[in-house]
Parts: structure tokens; C-alpha cells; sequence
């Protein structure tokens, strides 16, 4: 499959489109000092976490970290990790890439940043991202997974730069992002989680990017008319989520179309959803769960509660 593809599909699934139209609607070389991993990544002494993260909304983009309380909390947790870790690389399962039939990783050197939202002001697309990736990480992933396939017709979309760009914002972590299996079951995802688990013992930090909550067409009946209200069954749902997680009900979570009332409408589409199965699939016994954010939503039908998996004495 050639980039236009790829892209074509993002687009497809991605929510970018409608969000940049109603809001314009509403608002009238290579890098030397990178170290060379071996086929067999060393294990390191610490155990690295693992993220949940909303990525935001487009609109999101723009504004700066001292306006944007979520985009705080990452530059402060980014600080935090590499304080108290060595991040050799970081992993993003982005809601915004989406293959038919298999899994794939992107193994470039240099990641081209992909502005996969359309319609917003030209100073939309002005933020430069400029993080380089990590091959030899993304062939140790196929020989963990031999079903998951190379690529390197991809780079980073907004599932993943714009969270990044405050998570490390020198861009001083190698990262890439690996695709969505778009038509598999849940418990795919949450088993390929399962087996990655190993990169957390090799400085490889994993970033579930998406949203418990993403249901496109109930955004887009109240943004239209300027509404950005809330419905309110946003509250509940994401209180129930926030139980499950609490108490590892990982099957649960992993059945989420079926084990609450609400769950097809908060994710009619899995996109957004299941990169939270990669992200507690790689949850160990004693590790624990901490909501670094957790607040009411900035529009309706969404969430952005977001989490970090990391071990117990860290």
C-alpha cells in the first residue's frame, strides 16, 4: 500500500474532516548522534510506565501549554519520565492510522509529520514536530510479533505529534507510531498488547492515543449550531470507565461494546477506543494506574481522561 492510501484511509476514519469544516463553518542529515540498537534490545533495570492519552481535537492545536490545562499536564509529565527514566523511544498506537486486515510499524528514520485535519486557519498547520524515528526498535517489533509488517510510508498524524510536541517538546526521543488493525476484534488489540509487553524492560516508552469517548456525529449536531455543551451520559460512561479501570476489569473494558449501555454510543467506531487495549494489555500485576487527567470534556460526545501504567516502587 503507497502513502496516498495510507493517507486516504486515515482520512477515512479519522474524525480531522468534520472537525475542520465545522470549524470553519462556525468560524467563518539523518540523525549522527542516534544510538544503533541491536536485533536484541538490552533489557534495562527499571521498567518503563505506559501511557493512555487523548490526543485533543484540532482546535487544540494552537493553543499554548499555559492556556490549555491538558497540554500542561503533559510537558509536566514529560519532565517526569525523563527524570526518572531512560526513554530510548517512544511507541504511539494512534487512533489516526488505521490498516485493513493486518498491523503494521513505521520504520523511518525521518518521520514525516502528517497535518491529517482539513479546513482550519493556515497558522493550523505552522507547528513543526521534528523527531526522528527508530528502525532498529520497529524491526525488534517484528521479530515479537512476526504478524505485525514494516512499513515506511507513514510518519506521525495528529493522533500523535501535537501530544508529543508537549510530552517531549525538544523532540530529543526517537518515535513511531504503529497502525490500528482496523477490522479486528477487541481482544486482538489487547493480545498484541500482551505481546509487547517486553519493550517496556527496553527503555521503550507505549503511548495509546485516542479517546474513551469519540462519537463523531453526535460532535458535529451540536457544533454546528456553536454548541459545545455537553450531553451529559458523557459523565457517566466515563465514570464507569474509570471503575473498571481501577479495578483491572480488563474483560470489561475489552468488551466494551456490550458490557454497558452506553458503550456503541460513546465508540460507534473502534478508532479511538482501542488503543486503550494495547495499553492495558501491558499492564503487569503489581504495576499501578494513576489519571493524570481527568476533567469534564471540551465538547460533547468526548473524553480526554488519560493514565499512566507504571510500576509500583517507581
Amino acid at each position: 500500500m503507497n502513502r496516498k492510501d495510507f493517507i486516504q484511509k486515515s482520512i477515512l476514519l479519522g474524525s480531522s474532516i468534520s472537525l475542520g469544516a465545522t470549524y470553519a463553518f462556525n468560524t467563518m542529515n539523518g540523525l549522527e548522534g542516534l544510538k544503533k540498537y541491536t536485533d536484541h534490545l538490552p533489557k534495562q533495570s527499571k521498567k518503563m510506565p505506559v501511557l493512555f492519552t487523548s490526543h485533543g481535537n484540532p482546535m487544540d492545536i494552537p493553543v499554548s501549554k499555559e492556556d490549555r490545562p491538558f497540554w500542561m499536564k503533559l510537558y509536566d509529565l514529560g519532565k517526569e519520565l525523563k527524570q526518572n527514566y531512560e526513554v530510548k523511544a517512544a511507541l504511539v498506537v494512534s487512533a489516526h492510522w488505521c490498516t485493513n486486515g493486518k498491523t503494521m510499524v513505521n520504520n523511518s528514520l525521518q518521520q514525516k509529520q502528517i497535518y491529517d485535519y482539513y479546513g482550519f486557519p493556515e497558522h493550523y498547520y505552522d507547528p513543526k514536530y521534528s523527531a526522528q524515528g527508530a528502525p532498529d526498535i520497529a524491526k525488534e517489533i517484528t521479530k515479537l510479533v512476526t504478524t505485525i509488517e514494516e512499513t515506511d510510508e507513514w510518519g506521525l498524524d495528529h493522533g500523535a505529534w501535537p501530544m508529543l510536541m508537549h510530552l517531549f517538546p525538544a523532540a530529543d526521543v526517537p518515535v513511531f507510531q504503529m497502525s490500528i488493525n482496523y477490522n479486528a476484534q477487541p481482544e486482538y488489540h489487547f493480545n498484541m498488547g500482551q505481546q509487547l509487553k517486553s519493550l517496556r524492560e527496553k527503555g521503550v516508552l507505549v503511548i495509546g492515543s485516542g479517546s474513551l469517548i469519540h462519537n463523531l456525529s453526535l460532535v458535529m449536531q451540536k457544533m454546528r449550531t456553536g454548541n459545545r455543551s455537553i450531553f451529559g451520559w458523557e459523565t457517566e460512561y466515563d465514570n464507569w470507565l474509570k471503575q473498571q479501570l481501577e479495578a483491572r476489569n480488563f474483560k470489561n473494558l475489552t468488551n466494551y461494546l456490550t458490557s454497558h449501555k452506553l458503550g456503541k454510543l460513546a465508540a460507534p467506531t473502534p478508532d479511538h477506543y482501542v488503543p486503550l487495549l494495547y495499553s492495558i494489555g501491558m499492564m503487569d500485576k503489581k504495576d499501578k494506574l494513576d489519571f493524570f487527567y481527568e476533567a469534564t470534556p471540551t465538547i460533547p460526545a468526548f473524553s480526554e481522561r488519560s493514565f499512566i501504567i507504571q510500576p509500583e516502587n517507581s
